[in-house]
């Protein structure tokens, strides 16, 4: 208590310290002085009435624990009082039983006045409820049966009551009432009979539908009864609980799974499109079903039965477990796609479970798969083996229909625009699009990965067509006779080439969602690339057969003299490019250029082969115009060809080279010489060993100073020339070797 008087000192203090910093402040003391006087009642009064609140309250606690106690004392009297007079009256109970006895036994004579009349009448109740039942009058004839029922069972459980183990009674009973189980079960059978025809039931007579529902609501309510009684009192009549609803159910089931079922006429070994036609008859059975139940069967049960759903859910679950029995047998590939478009999308379609008359009642995409995925992967999986085994055998099959065409009696046929062309790239691609537009039916992931199948398989198969073309070329060198018209067989191969491709890019186009190139695109385009460029080279060198002759005369003494060997190679040249105009782009180019270049190189060849040697200036002048009058033509002619397109560059070589056979000065050889190796770089030593062993007037030892000049002083190109040379070779024991 000090330390805490000796801190409110000081907090005192230091607050008056605060009030009286200025002497200005020291006229208001007694203002200071009348207001913490003002503060200090007030606490003083806040805590003398939380004190006061404190001391109500604990007096008042004290009086309820008074209260209590008084209380407890009371009802300690009052049990003991019970007490006494319980163990009083033990006797008394125990003189009562004759009294209990007398009552149960009244109870049972009651009972028995009151079903007298039934009793007596049993026999005869029995066979009118049975004419009831046959008649079909099923609500009467139930009328008939639960009092039959009602006045057996209350005899059995007032016998129960009296003595429970006192069988003998208690099967008199039961025999005297024997019928009515047969009753109730020749009824049930009724009732179930009208259950499996319920949907032609409540088209023709809805009022038999209803009286079935209220027979066996009747009968739940009394299952419910008699349990509620038995758990009070152990009795359950026989027959009971009948489970009439839970047996309904079944019943409807099974009926749903009937006409399932019996959807199914056909066979494969009948009808190839047997499974199309079933699934077509499943799909209109279980719609109209539906259908009937929205309309007219809701109508019929109770809304608590939710019976549109119990049916929905029934189809459902009926159709899952026959579409897998259906998966599990060995389907065919078409079979596997009619299968799965069914089961994918037809049954969640408008034409099926999302009818418009059934989309308001319940959401389809709520409902679980017909068929789990690793049955869809099954098939998918076992369609993608099939169809890649039927696509091979389809595209051999196509191909060796292809290859008889090809030994025909006829030209191939031509497209609108005149080029030549066979039936095979319209066959194959007609097995893909037909394959594609199937797996388009189950989903955008199938299609893709068949897709992909179709363009491996394509490139596979554009393999063997290259071996198929080398094969067909091989056998012609044979017998350059056969087939007949090889030439424009070998054109509309390679025109197939362009027509493979156009139709793989509109697939692509067409089923694919992505542009990215596969592994595949690049091989595909590179097979054809090769097909293409073999076919080229495999007309060339029929060209080339028919000019070797020619090719021969060239740059030999019979050609210096007037041979007309260049005029024949351009004739024969221009007829072979006359079945050539039918080449689609871009392999027309293609294979002009490379003419162009081949017949370049077989002049330069014939140079290079030193067929003639010049004896003198007039020799080398005569020969040298006759070269460059030469390259003028063939120039003419593969312009012509190329629409004005040839490449000049390569028929210069051959005037460049006339130069140096022109040149009267040998002393101007080198020059000569160098400007040849600065245009065409790819000129090789024993090239310019050649060029001048045809001049002729070069000694040795010129041409030994000519190529080492050359070789110390490399010319700078002077064009970015396509190389020609370098194809060139020299017949030499020595091996060839390049100018530094």
């Amino acid at each position: 208590m000090e330390e805490t008087d000796r801190e409110a000192v000081a907090t005192a203090v230091q607050r008056v310290a605060g009030m009286l910093q200025r002497p200005d402040q020291l006229d208001k003391v007694e203002q200071y002085r009348r207001r913490e006087a003002r503060k200090k009642a007030s606490v003083e009064a806040r805590l003398k009435a939380a004190i006061q609140s404190q001391l109500d309250g604990v007096r008042t606690g004290l009086s309820q624990l008074h209260n209590a106690l008084v209380d407890v004392k009371d009802i300690r009297c009052s049990l003991a009082n019970v007490s006494n007079d319980w163990r009083k009256s033990i006797n008394t109970i125990e003189n009562l039983k004759d009294v209990k006895d007398a009552v149960v036994q009244h109870s049972q004579l009651a009972a028995a006045v009151e079903n007298l009349k039934n009793i007596f009448s049993v026999p005869e109740i029995v066979q009118e409820t049975h004419d009831l039942i046959e008649q079909g009058e099923l609500l009467q004839a139930h009328r008939k049966l639960m009092d039959l029922e009602c006045s057996r069972d209350d005899l059995m459980y007032e016998q129960y009551r009296m003595d429970s183990k006192n069988t003998h009674d208690m099967n008199l009973i039961r025999s005297y009432f024997g019928e009515v189980q047969s009753l109730s079960e020749e009824l049930a059978k009724q009732l179930w009979m009208v259950l499996q025809r319920s949907m032609g039931t409540v088209r023709k007579d809805p009022t038999m539908l209803v009286s079935v529902v209220r027979i066996i609501e009747r009968e739940e309510k009394i299952d419910r009864r008699m349990l509620d009684r038995m758990k009070q009192t152990g009795f359950m009549p026989p027959g009971r609980p009948k489970k009439w609803k839970e047996k309904m159910f079944e019943v409807l089931e099974g009926t749903v799974s009937s006409r399932i079922e019996g959807t199914q006429s056909e066979t494969r070994e009948s009808d190839k499109m047997w499974l199309v036609r079933l699934l077509e008859i499943t799909r209109k059975y279980v719609l109209d079903d539906l259908i009937v139940v929205k309309n007219l069967m809701v109508q019929c049960f109770p809304l608590h039965y939710n019976i549109f759903n119990v049916f929905f859910n029934l189809y459902h679950r009926v159709l899952s477990a026959r579409v897998q029995e259906l998966a599990s047998e060995d389907l065919e590939a078409n079979e596997i796609v009619s299968l799965l478009t069914w089961v994918l999308n037809t049954y969640t379609s408008v034409d099926m479970m999302g009818h418009p008359e059934l989309f308001v009642e319940v959401d389809v995409n709520s409902l679980e798969p017909l068929l789990p995925q690793q049955v869809v992967d099954e098939l998918l999986s076992k369609y993608i083996q099939t169809l890649t085994s039927n696509i091979t055998g389809w595209l051999r099959k196509a191909l060796e229909t292809d290859k008889k065409d090809w030994k025909k009696e006829t030209e191939p046929e031509a497209d609108q625009d005149g080029y030549f062309q066979t039936t095979l790239p319209a066959i194959v691609f007609q097995i893909f699009e037909q394959n594609l537009q199937v797996a388009a039916q189950i989903n955008e992931t199938f299609k893709e990965q068949v897709l992909r199948l179709c363009l491996k398989q394509m490139n596979s198969f554009l393999i063997r067509y290259r071996e198929e073309a080398i094969a067909l070329k091989e056998d012609h060198l044979k017998d350059r006779k056969l087939p007949h018209f090889y030439t424009q067989y070998m054109i509309a191969i390679i025109n197939n080439c362009q027509t493979f491709k156009e139709s793989i890019n509109s697939l692509k186009k067409k089923y694919s969602h992505t542009a990215e190139n596969t592994q595949n695109d690049a091989a595909i385009e590179k097979t054809l690339g090769d097909v293409a460029k073999d076919g080229c080279a495999f007309l060339l060198d029929e060209v080339f057969m028919d000019l070797e002759q020619h090719l021969n005369e060239l740059l030999t003494r019979k050609w210096l003299s007037g041979s007309n060997a260049v005029d024949t190679i351009c004739a024969t040249v221009e007829d072979y490019f006359y079945d050539f105009a039918k080449i689609k782009k871009p392999y027309n180019k293609e294979i002009t250029t490379e003419a162009h270049r081949r017949v370049v190189i077989e002049y330069l060849k014939a140079i290079m082969q030193k067929r003639i040697s010049f004896r003198n200036a007039e020799e080398r002048k005569e020969g040298a115009e006759r070269m460059i009058k030469e390259a003028d033509q063939l120039k003419f002619l593969f312009r012509k060809l190329s629409d004005g397109e040839a490449a000049d560059s390569l028929c210069d070589a051959i005037a460049a080279i006339a130069e140096v056979f022109k040149l009267t000065d040998p002393t101007l050889l080198y020059l000569e010489v160098s400007t040849l190796v600065s245009r065409y770089p790819d000129v090789r030593e024993e090239h310019i060993t050649a060029l001048l062993a045809v001049r002729g007037d070069a000694s040795r030892d010129m041409r030994q100073m000519i190529i080492e000049t050359l070789n110390q002083n490399r010319p700078a190109s002077t064009a970015n020339i396509q190389p020609i040379f370098r194809d060139i070779t020299v017949p030499s024991m020595t091996v060839p070797k390049l100018l530094k």
